[in-house]
């Protein structure tokens, strides 16, 4: 007997150390050239025993494939469709029937929440959907609880931490911003009445970048910055001081009590000074390790859903906030891992699993021709070709930022022709470009390979699926 309790105790702390972290999810985003098949995104996530996704939005054959895996679930509705939802409630039920209730046969989606936008009150909307995302969210719920899924599935906005403030003071003096107040206090409270999350994206690497007089070791959570006192606290991290001033702003709206979740948060590898693998690798480090104690924050003490942003690389992201924008991946956009790192926290540090079994195109890269006559176009062949792929890693600070000036036009050249599928026609530029098979790399600045599209070895699945049917058609005939 006592052998096998020892038997049972060693299980339990090889299971309590492995590179897990229980409650962890992470969001994964599509906006890119080529984009990895939903059974590879699984496959990473089951490798990596990371238990959540957050999806951006419904996509039905995207949405399949978590089916029977286990992995909990958040289906997203796209800013621009909030006008619908909240124009009329016979849509939401129908959407509703169409996008969640098909997935939840036995053995079927475990969709657990509904992102009803995405930080819909960002100031640089400029109240674009005030009108819309209440009365949306209120409608989606309520469609969800005429289906019977309301107990158990339940509709939130994601919110961008801006929808709060404190101005120049602590935690302590927190609350909604005063332009959203009223509105943002009514959706506080239909959370509390429904039992729903708030869900808040909290980015320390943000208020790094924005504000050059931000103490940079305020942004980690290793305790090595200057705390900072408020109301007999003392905050040693920007993370903490963020969520706990959206605790007292909850509270000064009456609905204290009301689970938090984390919606994003992360740190970008690329396109900036502060962003890359060293920095990135340090928050990550901290963020695990306070992770793993289910400690919380001073004012949300206990255990908080985070989903990390994000799971890979998009490549076609907006960069009006910046470079940085399309390099949030924890993974390169072919799903490979970008540095090690400890899920559980617990000090034991490797790589992710990467995706598995990844298709590139041919090793080709377009270059400059350095024979090329009628140079006088180059500014205008870079200009379009940036404009039309991602030139982000050229940015000041990111990792191809020193090549010379041959160097950059490749790279542009180079990023315009893997992002349209290797098409001989992307790299022409008037002679001023050319195929190479040598790997057109340079130092620590990677020339990446395009991937073989999911869509299109879909489609090439899909039309030999219709030729296979016909052809056995044919045969019974």
């Amino acid at each position: 007997m006592a052998h096998i309790k020892m038997l049972i105790w060693a299980c339990c702390l090889a299971l309590s150390t492995s590179n897990f972290a229980y409650g962890l999810g992470v969001n994964w985003g599509t906006q890119a050239a080529q984009t990895l098949q939903p059974s590879t995104i699984v496959q990473m996530l089951k490798d990596n025993k990371i238990d959540k996704v957050k999806l951006f939005d419904s996509d039905h054959w995207t949405v399949k494939y978590f089916a029977g895996t286990g992995i909990e679930v958040m289906i997203g509705i796209p800013n621009n469709q909030l006008g619908k939802f909240a124009d009329d409630y016979d849509f939401a039920k129908e959407w509703v029937k169409n996008n969640v209730s098909t997935h939840l046969y036995n053995g079927g989606v475990n969709i657990k929440y509904i992102a009803v936008g995405n930080e819909p009150f960002l100031k640089s909307y400029n109240g674009s959907f005030m009108k819309s995302t209440f009365p949306a969210l209120q409608n989606v719920q309520k469609a969800l609880n005429s289906a019977g899924l309301g107990d158990k599935i339940k509709a939130t906005i994601p919110q961008n931490a801006d929808v709060y403030e404190s101005g120049n003071s602590g935690p302590s003096q927190g609350n909604f911003r005063s332009d959203i107040r009223d509105l943002m206090q009514k959706i506080c409270r239909f959370f509390k009445d429904n039992n729903a999350p708030f869900l808040v994206n909290i980015y320390p690497f943000l208020s790094l970048h924005e504000n050059k007089n931000f103490p940079i070791e305020f942004a980690f959570f290793d305790g090595q910055s200057k705390p900072v006192r408020d109301n007999g606290i003392s905050y040693t991290n920007m993370f903490d001081a963020n969520l706990d001033t959206l605790v007292v702003s909850m509270k000064k709206a009456n609905c204290q009590g009301v689970k938090v979740i984390v919606g994003e948060i992360g740190w970008p590898t690329d396109g900036d000074l502060y962003a890359n693998v060293t920095l990135a690798k340090k928050f990550y480090s901290g963020f695990f390790k306070k992770m793993a104690t289910k400690k919380g924050t001073p004012l949300y003490p206990g255990y908080i859903e985070y989903y990390l942003f994000s799971l890979t690389d998009e490549n076609q992201k907006s960069i009006a906030p910046g470079s940085f924008e399309r390099h949030w991946g924890i993974f390169k956009y072919d799903g490979q891992p970008k540095f090690a790192m400890d899920l559980s926290g617990q000090g034991h540090e490797t790589m992710p699993v990467g995706a598995k079994n990844i298709k590139y195109l041919e090793n080709k890269w377009c270059v400059l021709n350095k024979y090329a006559e009628d140079i006088g176009k180059l500014p205008s062949s870079v200009q379009y070709a940036c404009s039309r792929s991602d030139c982000t890693a050229m940015s000041y600070g990111g990792s191809c930022n020193k090549l010379d000036a041959d160097g950059n036009v490749s790279y542009a050249f180079n990023m315009y022709y893997q992002m349209n599928g290797q098409d001989v026609e992307s790299c022409v530029f008037d002679g001023l470009a050319q195929i190479v098979e040598k790997n057109a790399s340079i130092d620590s600045c990677l020339f990446p390979i395009g991937l073989e599209s999911a869509g299109v070895r879909i489609g090439l699945d899909a039309i030999l699926n219709i030729l296979v049917g016909f052809f056995l058609f044919l045969a019974l005939l």
